[in-house]
């Protein structure tokens, strides 16, 4: 398997190669969630770069769902001319398309929002969920997926990663529910697996459908275990995922759980043949996301490298090139691309910004 060869999801979408954008925040649009000239410019840049795919951050589909100011949103059908124009000229550039969909959950900024974040359980600040909220949201992100379809993208993604809602529920420490959604894992993966089927309903078996998933903790993913989330990756392709995104952080590494082993190719094995598999992290040369495939990943999702790199795949069909690696100058990042505002924001990554 080469990465420069095509990729066919299973609902006969074909990706020109195997070398993905990854959903990165960015900050670059309205405050009304609306598309910003910058996050315009930002995602097509990586379209003109050569990724087969090119994923929005992750835009919420609520209101009280925001996470942080400057977000992308599709909660709203007056955002459709945005996403519209977005969508078409990832398409006039050859790039398979995606929104990320997501909710905060107690992750949601209350200051962005003018709300109490909602979550799992209740703790300091956040309120535990109602029947309401849940049965709501579901519906909320049936609603984005269909927003996203009308726009013109090729599919979405579904975050359950990240310690974001979905993950928050998944969690054996964040969820504390003694009701049907909490306590076992059939439990706590009720909401994202409701999700998932909701979303496959409205928009149909022709749309490309899929979930982001943190298989083990990390940053803000806490309480999840590595068995639990294979056996989440089964139910998910069930109920009628076309892909799985592993979010990995460092994806050559192998498993806190199983050091002597990689978390790519256990979920390819739990996985049906047909069901794409996605992984994520740290991935900055041709020959470590070569390595990725070769682990049972049909793609590679570039994340910071993508950011330093905006051609990356078409400067990669030269074996001997090598990526632009941290510290990177904000002014090679603004010129790459990014705004002067997502620029400076690279700081939160130690030593990414010279």
């Amino acid at each position: 398997m080469s990465l420069f060869e095509p990729l066919r999801f299973r609902t006969g979408l074909i990706a020109s190669n195997r070398v993905f954008l990854a959903p990165l925040t960015n900050m670059q649009s309205h405050a009304d969630g609306s598309l910003g000239e910058d996050e315009l410019r930002w995602l097509t840049s990586r379209a003109d770069g050569g990724y087969g795919l090119v994923m929005t951050c992750a835009a919420h589909v609520a209101r009280d769902g925001q996470g942080w100011p400057g977000e992308l949103g599709v909660f709203d059908d007056s955002l459709l001319p945005g996403l519209t124009t977005l969508a078409a000229a990832l398409r006039a550039r050859g790039a398979v398309s995606m929104v990320q969909i997501f909710h905060g959950g107690l992750r949601a900024d209350p200051a962005v929002t003018g709300a109490t974040p909602w979550s799992a359980s209740d703790g300091d600040g956040v309120r535990a969920a109602t029947r309401e909220d849940i049965d709501r949201v579901i519906v909320e992100f049936a609603d984005a997926a269909e927003r996203s379809r009308r726009a013109g993208f090729d599919g979405v993604e579904i975050h359950g990663a990240h310690g974001y809602l979905f993950t928050q529920f998944l969690s054996a420490t964040q969820n504390r529910r003694t009701d049907e959604w909490g306590g076992p894992l059939e439990n706590r993966a009720r909401l994202l697996r409701d999700t998932v089927r909701a979303v496959r309903t409205r928009v149909g078996r022709s749309f490309t459908v899929g979930v982001r998933l943190s298989p083990e903790d990390f940053g803000n993913a806490k309480g999840l275990d590595l068995d639990e989330s294979l056996q989440t990756a089964r139910w998910l392709a069930e109920d009628g995922a076309d892909f799985i995104h592993l979010s990995l952080w460092q994806a050559l590494l192998n498993t806190a759980k199983r050091p002597d082993a990689n978390a790519i190719p256990m979920f390819r094995a739990v996985l049906p043949a047909d069901v794409t598999v996605l992984a994520a992290g740290a991935i900055w040369s041709r020959d470590e996301a070569e390595r990725v495939l070769s682990l049972g990943a049909d793609a590679s999702v570039l994340g910071r490298s993508a950011i330093a790199n905006a051609d990356w795949p078409r400067r990669a069909a030269d074996p001997s090139w090598e990526p632009r690696r941290p510290p990177v100058t904000i002014d090679a990042l603004v010129e790459s691309g990014l705004s002067p505002r997502f620029a400076e924001s690279m700081r939160r990554f130690k030593g990414f910004v010279a």
